[in-house]
């Protein structure tokens, strides 16, 4: 189960912290996805962080947004930071293993110009 949390309102060139709480597998022996998908548009990934570490950005994530993770809370967290108005979305984390594919609720980013 994932539990996706700290979305909320910002302005643009602000900064937001996502987490995902992550119970029944751990963090460190999967691959974790944050995902995010604004109205109309396609499910996009933004950052992936895999069960050795190694992270992947997203293009337009690539500079201003940074993966992590906490193998002892068992928690993947998205630091946004100099947010855009295009980075307002739903937000979801995404855990990818031997056996499980599993999707938080998703929480809503929202930035204002």
């Amino acid at each position: 189960q994932l539990q996706a949390s700290g979305g909320g309102l910002v302005q643009a060139g602000g900064s937001l912290r996502l987490s995902c709480a992550v119970s029944g597998t751990t963090v460190g022996s999967n691959v974790i996805n944050w995902y995010r998908q604004a109205p109309g548009n396609q499910r996009e990934l933004v950052a992936q962080i895999s069960s050795g570490g190694s992270t992947f950005y997203h293009g337009s994530a690539r500079g201003r947004f940074t993966i992590s993770r906490d193998n002892a809370k068992n928690t993947v967290s998205l630091q946004m930071s100099s947010l855009k108005p295009e980075d307002t979305a739903v937000y979801y984390c995404n855990a990818v293993g031997r056996s499980i594919n599993a999707w938080g609720q998703g929480t809503q980013v929202t930035v204002s110009s």
